[in-house]
């Protein structure tokens, strides 16, 4: 059986410019399946038309955090939350409801679980540092998993931190963000290669891929439609740096209020 290559992108948060530029690297190496780690929309200006593309190129999508609590009900407190769920369809806050939790797979004999922050929620955040639990809790079969074997990789996203790690014959990797990176400037996203099925003989493999997209002209877009917060927005697509540091960096956004 030939290998086949499995794209796996995560927390595209509405930036559609570094979504298609994300997709398109994939459709030139040639990769036919796409997998989605959720986060599809909210944060970025374009929610509904990632969700549309989301819908048409990905076999599967997993729920992410924004996409569970961003559907509703609303009204919500925050202004901003509220702009990006109203910037949704009706038909688009259903699917983000419908999402499964998780998705498992097996690769070259190997089981590989997908989901969005940890086995246990899509709220409870698994950072690169993490203590020996929280790597162990990861591979846990739990409620929100449901039964199965104990998977030999798992694969999530939420923390937009890139990274790999194996342990005794566990392999732990975040996908990073396709719209919203806090590790570098350029979109991620992971590619796993092996036969699908299979057995512990077949190749295998899990790479990272970084693809330089345009921010500046997604943050024209942020502009131009009103999105709230997009003076955070800009920094943290130009630096990488999450907004929350911003102040305490001395990082801001000076030429954005004047091109609105």
């Amino acid at each position: 059986m030939p290998v086949e290559r499995i794209a796996l992108v995560s927390d595209v948060h509405g930036n559609m410019t570094a979504y298609d530029a994300v997709l398109a690297d994939i459709d030139a190496r040639g990769i036919g399946t796409v997998l989605n780690l959720g986060d599809v929309a909210g944060k970025g200006p374009r929610g509904s038309a990632a969700v549309a593309r989301t819908r048409e190129r990905c076999a599967v999508t997993v729920r992410g955090n924004w996409d569970d609590f961003m559907p509703g009900p609303g009204p919500f407190d925050d202004p901003a939350v509220t702009w990006w769920r109203d910037e949704l369809t009706a038909d688009d806050r259903q699917w983000l409801r419908s999402l499964p939790l998780s998705h498992d797979l097996v690769v070259s004999g190997r089981h590989v679980r997908l989901f969005h922050a940890s086995a246990t929620s899509v709220y409870t955040r698994v950072f690169f540092q993490h203590t020996d639990d929280e790597f162990d809790g990861m591979f846990a079969t739990t409620p929100m998993t449901g039964d199965g074997p104990a998977p030999d990789l798992v694969v999530y996203g939420d923390v937009h931190d890139v990274y790999i790690e194996t342990r005794e014959g566990r392999t732990l990797a975040n996908a990073g963000s396709v719209g919203n990176p806090l590790d570098e400037p350029t979109a991620s996203y992971l590619v796993l290669e092996g036969i699908v099925g299979g057995t512990r003989d077949d190749p295998f493999a899990l790479g990272v891929v970084r693809v330089p997209y345009d921010v500046e002209a997604e943050i024209a877009v942020a502009v131009a439609v009103g999105m709230p917060t997009v003076e955070a927005y800009a920094v943290e697509l130009r630096t990488a740096v999450y907004r929350g540091f911003h102040a305490e960096r001395g990082l801001r956004a000076p030429d954005v209020a004047t091109t609105r």
